[in-house]
């Protein structure tokens, strides 16, 4: 056979993650309990003992050691009627450098009445050329509480890497009694450098973050952030009340101190509305 009719061998297909976790929280004689439990690799649930006084807590590993292009997590958290608890994650979830394909992280959020649950993960990391879709749908009945935060860090910068190249997909889907009440969508594509630059967009910064309280006692729990604001001048932050949600941003130049006030605000909204203590368990930020 001549030489030029020699077929190529093709390029392995790279094998990609695909877990799933589902949990649900329910309130049996006063206690709440974990229970519905499914997990597939890469994605594993730990389950702490609660610490006095804080909710049941649920804790999110990923096994993989971080997550690459093609890979893709889906998440479904559930608080029934009556149940407390806190789900977050054993440490910051890195997104490393993708070859072409996109790594997906889909969460569905469903918040009985009178149910308190917090979805508290760690900061995620997006390494210089990660492209990273992420998704939280959110079905809250009325008289049910849900706590949220998502933190971006843009680039390893303790080794003077930025995010100067990639892909970033950010949306929420808020629903109220099945009626869409909110929803918020982000999207950085190339060329990111104008992006980071301008003043009116990300002005130089290293870390973003949102944080939502949606159902009731969104205006005490925007005061709370309000607070915080004023004690953390290094970090831009904005909070305000649409609808039954409570919507901050954060926006800083240092990982370091956004981190520290994205937790001093979870701390002081968990307290005021819920009665929890102020400082949040140790298992996850120290």
């Amino acid at each position: 056979m001549p030489h030029d009719r020699i077929p190529r061998p093709q390029a392995p297909k790279l094998q990609r993650g695909d877990g799933v976790g589902r949990l649900r929280f329910v309130a049996d004689g006063g206690r709440t309990q974990a229970r519905g439990l499914y997990q597939s690799d890469p994605v594993r649930f730990l389950f702490p003992l609660p610490e006095r006084g804080e909710p049941v807590p649920a804790i999110l590993v990923t096994t993989s050691g971080g997550l690459v292009g093609g890979d893709r997590i889906r998440l479904s958290l559930a608080a029934e009627a009556g149940a407390v608890a806190t789900v977050g994650t054993q440490a910051a979830e890195k997104v490393y450098r993708s070859t072409g394909a996109t790594t997906r992280f889909e969460t569905t959020v469903a918040v009985a009445d009178g149910a308190w649950l917090e979805w508290l993960p760690q900061e995620t990391i997006l390494f210089d050329g990660a492209r990273f879709a992420r998704t939280t749908a959110v079905d809250l009945a009325p008289g049910g509480r849900l706590l949220a935060i998502e933190m971006l860090v843009f680039g390893r910068r303790a080794r003077g890497e930025v995010f100067s190249y990639g892909m970033l997909r950010e949306d929420w889907r808020l629903r109220v009694d099945g009626r869409l009440v909110w929803a918020d969508a982000l999207r950085l594509d190339a060329p990111l450098a104008p992006l980071f630059a301008a003043r009116a967009g990300l002005d130089g910064a290293a870390a973003m973050a949102t944080l939502i309280l949606a159902g009731d006692g969104g205006l005490a729990a925007r005061d709370a952030v309000r607070e915080v604001a004023e004690a953390c001048p290094a970090v831009r932050i904005g909070a305000s009340v649409t609808g039954p949600v409570m919507v901050a941003r954060f926006l800083g130049s240092d990982a370091r101190l956004l981190r520290d006030a994205v937790v001093r605000s979870v701390g002081r909204v968990r307290h005021r509305l819920a009665g929890l203590s102020e400082r949040l368990p140790e298992l996850w930020y120290g």
